[in-house]
C-alpha cells in the first residue's frame, strides 16, 4: 500500500514539473526546477499520505476495475496535452479550451524538446495525449510503454534534414563515413539518418552517432564538436538562419510517413467523445493552416521567439493535415519497427498492432478525409 502511494506521488511530482509553463528563448534553454512552495507541498503531502496509509486498513480501489462503460466515473475533466515546438499552434489558437469550456473540461499543456521525452511522460501518466514522429512510439513500445495510436500526421519530407557547417568538406551522404553525427535518439531524425545512409550504400555502423537533444545538438554543432546534425523544423530553419548551416539532404524522396498523435489506451477508450472532439479540432486547425500559411508564420514567430523570415521558411515546407490510422499506415510503421530491430537499436521485436485499436473503435472518432 505504502509503495503504491509513493509511486502515485512520484508520478504526480513528475506531472507538476512537466506541466509548468517552461520559458523558451533563442538558445532553446529549458528550466525544470519548481519553486520551493511546490517542493514543500510535495514533501508534506507525501508524509501525510504515508502516515494515513500505514494507519488505514481500507483497500484502495483498483482504477483498472472501473468499467469503461460507466461514463459518470470515467469521463475526464482535464485533458493533459503534450506538445513540441512544431505543434504549438494548437495551443496558441486556444480551440480546445473553447470547445471544452461548456463541458467543464480544462486543458493543460506541457512542452517537450522531442518525442521520446514526451512519450516517457505519457507512460508515467503525466500527460494524456501528444504528437510525435514515427520513431518515438517504436522505442517506447520496445521499452514496454502502453501507448495507443490515435491519428496520423501528414508527411512533411522537406521539414527535416541533415545539416553540415557551411564550410564543411562533406558534400554528399557517403562523406559522412567515420563522421560524428548528432541527433535525438529514437526520433524522426534518427530514422531519416538511417534511411539516408542506407540509400547512399552506407551502414549505420559507418558513422559515429551522438545522441543529443535538439538544444544540446545545436550547441555541439555550433562549437564544431560534431560533423553533422539531423534535425526538424523549427529548429532546422532556426539553425539555417543563425549558423548558415548547409543542407546535405532533406527527407524528400526518403520520408514516407509523418508522425502520430498518441494517447494512453485507458484515456482513449474511456473518453471516446472527448477524443472525437480533440481530433476534430486538430483537423480544423490543420485545414486552416494549410490555407493560411502566412498567418501561421505571423502567429508563431513571436511565440517561438523566431524571426518572421525563418518562421515563414519553416511553414512553407510543411504539409498540414491528419490521416486515419489504417492498414497502410500500420504496415509502414511496422517497417520502421523492423528496421530498428534489425539494427539492434531496440531490444526486442515490436508488433505495432499491439498499440492499435480495432476498426470499430477508430470509427468512433477518426477524421473524415
Amino acid at each position: 500500500m505504502i509503495n503504491l502511494i509513493f509511486r502515485r506521488f512520484i508520478a504526480k511530482w513528475i506531472s507538476l514539473i512537466k506541466l509548468r509553463n517552461i520559458p523558451f528563448n533563442n538558445q532553446y534553454k529549458f528550466f525544470f526546477f519548481p519553486p520551493l512552495p511546490i517542493v514543500g507541498a510535495f514533501v508534506t503531502g507525501l508524509c501525510l499520505s504515508l502516515l494515513f496509509a500505514a494507519c488505514s486498513s481500507t483497500p484502495t480501489p483498483n482504477p483498472s476495475a472501473i468499467s469503461v462503460g460507466n461514463s459518470a466515473s470515467s469521463k475526464a475533466t482535464v485533458v493533459r496535452f503534450g506538445y513540441q515546438k512544431q505543434n504549438i499552434l494548437l495551443r496558441t489558437k486556444g480551440v480546445l479550451e473553447k470547445r471544452f469550456a461548456p463541458e467543464g473540461i480544462t486543458v493543460q499543456w506541457a512542452e517537450f524538446q522531442a518525442g521520446p521525452q514526451l512519450l516517457e511522460a505519457m507512460n508515467v501518466g503525466s500527460i494524456d495525449i501528444g504528437a510525435v514522429g514515427e520513431s518515438p512510439p517504436i522505442f517506447a513500445q520496445a521499452a514496454g510503454a502502453s501507448l495507443t495510436y490515435v491519428v496520423g500526421i501528414a508527411v512533411s519530407p522537406a521539414s527535416s534534414a541533415i545539416l553540415v557547417p557551411q564550410n564543411s568538406s562533406i558534400q554528399k551522404v557517403t562523406d559522412l563515413k567515420g563522421k560524428k553525427v548528432a541527433f535525438q535518439k529514437g526520433s524522426s531524425a534518427h530514422l531519416l539518418l538511417v534511411q539516408a545512409l542506407e540509400k547512399a550504400g552506407l551502414k549505420y555502423t559507418d558513422i559515429e552517432p551522438k545522441y543529443l537533444t535538439p538544444a544540446d545538438a545545436r550547441a555541439a554543432f555550433v562549437k564544431g564538436s560534431v560533423d553533422a546534425w539531423v534535425i526538424w523544423d523549427p529548429f532546422y530553419a532556426a539553425a539555417q538562419q543563425a549558423t548558415k548551416a548547409r543542407v546535405l539532404i532533406d527527407g524528400t524522396g526518403i520520408n514516407k510517413q509523418g508522425g502520430y498523435y498518441l494517447m494512453s489506451r485507458k484515456f482513449v477508450t474511456e473518453n471516446t467523445q472527448t477524443v472525437k472532439a480533440i481530433v476534430e479540432e486538430i483537423q480544423n486547425v490543420e485545414k486552416w493552416s494549410q490555407q493560411n500559411r502566412e498567418e501561421v508564420a505571423k502567429t508563431l514567430a513571436p511565440v517561438l521567439g523566431i524571426d518572421l523570415e525563418t518562421m515563414t521558411k519553416a511553414t512553407s515546407r510543411r504539409t498540414f493535415g491528419i490521416v486515419p490510422v489504417d492498414d497502410n499506415l500500420i504496415n509502414l510503421q511496422q517497417g520502421v519497427a523492423d528496421t530498428y530491430y534489425k539494427l539492434k537499436l531496440i531490444p526486442k521485436q515490436v508488433n505495432v498492432k499491439d498499440a492499435v485499436l480495432t476498426k470499430e473503435e477508430y470509427a468512433a472518432f477518426s477524421p473524415k478525409t
